[in-house]
């Protein structure tokens, strides 16, 4: 792992986004709350909010990290038919919290998929990126307006 013991503490976060294709159906199976394994959004939030906690044991030399917030939304897009999963995680640390935001999505999408892969098997997930990030030496960073699908 890096050595963080010599940077100070500050305020960090980071936002990532994600979606998940689906077929119209499948789409208005979530939308309407009849999934067969229940509240899909629900416990796609949940799941994604266990996954920013637990992201030190998933990625290698990723450091441990108290967590401070997790915010987790979903978005259903009936044109895309798509959903998609935006997280926002803060802490007050010496690093940051980039690998946490990007996992929940991962996580909170692959939830969806389980909760609905009777329905869809051919779903997609993608364009899982960094929109934002805040705190420490680098500063304020956001990417670039032209950097993947319209959020």
């Amino acid at each position: 792992m890096v050595d963080v013991a010599a940077k100070p503490d500050t305020h960090r976060m980071a936002r990532a986004i994600g979606s998940i294709r689906m077929l119209p159906a499948t789409l208005a199976l979530i939308a309407q709350g009849q999934a067969k394994k229940g509240d899909v959004i629900g416990i796609a939030r949940i799941a994604a909010i266990q996954a920013a906690k637990r992201t030190s044991e998933l990625i290698p030399l990723c450091h441990p990290l108290p967590l401070t917030r997790v915010a987790v939304d979903f978005a259903l897009d009936e044109a895309g038919p798509a959903v998609h999963c935006t997280v926002q995680a803060e802490t007050v640390g010496r690093t940051g919290v980039e690998m946490e935001a990007l996992t929940a999505v991962q996580v909170g999408l692959l939830t969806i998929y389980d909760m609905c892969k009777a329905a869809d098997r051919g779903m997609v997930m993608g364009d899982i990126r960094l929109l934002e990030k805040v705190g420490g030496k680098s500063g304020h960073w956001v990417a670039p307006a032209d950097s993947g699908p319209p959020v």
